[in-house]
């Protein structure tokens, strides 16, 4: 495969991509951190998320708007694609794909979907796959730095809940976080079921986690926390996209262990999360110390940060009165 061993180079995901496409990729210069997705479908054109803007990729590796102008894919560059992704070997990532998803090289995270097959209602195998989503690992350092003052007392990290649309940054926020508190001298445990918080690859974070970090990678929440707290002893466990009766159940568990908990959320503000009918529960009670919001619509935009009664203790500049009044 041509490209191999190009580890560390941001142009290396082009390289996991079939020859045609590759060619029109590395026509331009890109500045990585703009670069979101890329999206490849049989018979459609190749789309990438640029700068939170949807484009099509044409052939001189330009971004129009313009979906004729664009390449199309093919089921044959998909396969291309995806044994580059995979060193040839899609035998190895057969637990991943039933999961609809595998994580390659710089840890960026492949969405995957096609002709699923079932057994007893379980899915088994992941064929004729068709749809891939190219979700490129972006590192952020220091853009929690603004909030982190806000979630300790003294040697105390407070229970936390960062809260979120899809695709504004929590998950980006919360590694950050992490790193600090690790590097500020806190033992951190974090179970990342989708390979996307450390963006591990076999088994070695690509992302900075810090100094005293522990990842239990591509194992499920409920399982992780419980096998952290019995055998890695950390004072804090992070999870991302909490929400089921298990999850809840399982943070009170650490959270009774005196392990601290820091979790993320779909919603637009408390008061949503607050109306969740599993998790709004602990929300009700309390259990959270903070709650770090994050501003819809925009990318990384801490919203407001607020105490487990609601009072306001950081406004990102955003922050209406009715989410103060309505936070707890």
């Amino acid at each position: 495969m041509e490209g191999k061993g190009r580890s560390g180079d941001k142009e290396e995901i082009f390289f996991m991509l079939a020859e045609k496409l590759r060619e029109a990729f590395l026509h331009r210069s890109w500045q990585f951190e703009r670069l979101q997705e890329i999206r490849l479908r049989v018979n459609c054109p190749a789309t990438v998320v640029y700068g939170g803007e949807e484009f099509c990729l044409e052939r001189d590796g330009s971004l129009g708007k313009g979906w004729e102008r664009g390449v199309t894919v093919t089921a044959s560059m998909i396969r291309e694609s995806l044994e580059y992704m995979s060193n040839y070997s899609m035998y190895a990532y057969e637990e991943e794909l039933r999961q609809g998803y595998l994580t390659v090289r710089g840890g960026h995270r492949v969405g995957l979907a096609g002709k699923m097959v079932m057994e007893s209602g379980v899915p088994k195998a992941l064929q004729s796959i068709s749809f891939l989503n190219i979700r490129l690992a972006h590192e952020v350092l220091g853009c929690g730095d603004e909030v982190m003052p806000r979630l300790v007392e003294g040697e105390r990290f407070c229970n936390s809940l960062i809260i979120s649309p899809p695709g504004c940054g929590k998950t980006t926020l919360l590694r950050d976080i992490v790193r600090g508190l690790s590097d500020g001298g806190m033992t951190v445990g974090v179970v990342d079921e989708r390979s996307e918080i450390g963006a591990c690859y076999q088994g070695r974070p690509q992302n900075n986690l810090g100094s005293r970090t522990d990842v239990l990678d591509g194992c499920s929440k409920v399982k992780g926390m419980m096998m952290l707290v019995r055998s890695m002893a950390p004072r804090v466990i992070a999870v991302d996209e909490v929400g089921s009766r298990e999850d809840v159940e399982a943070m009170e568990y650490v959270m009774n262990c005196g392990v601290r908990i820091l979790a993320t959320a779909h919603g637009s503000s408390v008061d949503e999360v607050k109306k969740k009918p599993i998790l709004g529960k602990m929300v009700q009670e309390r259990a959270f110390d903070r709650y770090i919001v994050l501003q819809p619509g925009d990318i990384g935009k801490i919203q407001a940060v607020f105490d487990g009664r609601g009072t306001l203790l950081f406004s990102g500049g955003t922050c209406t009165e009715t989410v103060v009044e309505t936070a707890c």
